[in-house]
């Protein structure tokens, strides 16, 4: 199986959001959605600013290329507006095994459904088209909303990274590392359902 046929471009598409495919002309959009909240300035997370939009995508569009990330705009339906993005990355199609990250939210979406929706989606493409048996979760020790949120999905925690990767600054980060099996998703998807519609 080759990596750029397992992670083909496709739209996914909830009640709630539109997951699209991330394109150069969503820079622009992605930049105004990270400035509610000004999130490039949170420390423990990479959220593209106007300096490092371009960057930011080019880097996402080169894994695409590689066969090893599929990145999205999340897409607010009741406005139209772009107010986030996520990504599959990390992917090895010869384990069946990838990784959800590179995911925020404009701040006034944030502890909203909007991200137990755009999980829902992802982790359906993923166990049910994919066949993925594992899909996992990383975030930054110190980042506890992200930590927080992850777990309320139903994942289970595998572990700690520790000194896992050197920050821009030279501190060192500790990565949280969790996961969801092919075994645990329709008890995941059921809660995940459920807290949709309540």
């Amino acid at each position: 199986m080759q990596m750029s046929r397992w992670l083909e471009e496709t739209q996914l598409t909830g009640e709630r959001v539109v997951l699209l495919p991330l394109q150069r002309n969503h820079a622009s959009h992605l930049v105004e959605a990270a400035a509610d909240g000004k999130l490039w300035d949170l420390w423990f997370t990479l959220v593209p600013s106007k300096s490092t939009i371009n960057n930011y995508i080019d880097f996402a569009l080169d894994e695409k290329d590689q066969g090893r990330s599929l990145s999205f705009v999340v897409v607010d339906k009741a406005t139209g507006n772009i107010i986030g993005s996520t990504r599959y990355c990390n992917a090895t199609p010869e384990h069946k095994h990838l990784e959800i990250g590179y995911t925020w939210y404009a701040k006034s979406y944030q502890r909203t459904c909007i991200n137990t929706e755009c999980k829902y989606l992802l982790l359906s493409h993923a166990f049910e088209k994919l066949g993925a048996i594992a899909v996992e979760f990383r975030t930054h020790w110190h980042n506890h909303p992200s930590r927080a949120g992850i777990l309320r999905l139903g994942a289970k925690q595998d572990g700690v990274i520790r000194n896992h990767q050197i920050s821009a600054d030279g501190s060192y980060r500790d990565t949280v590392v969790f996961s969801i099996l092919e075994n645990e998703w329709p008890a995941v998807k059921k809660s995940l359902g459920f807290k949709l519609e309540t």
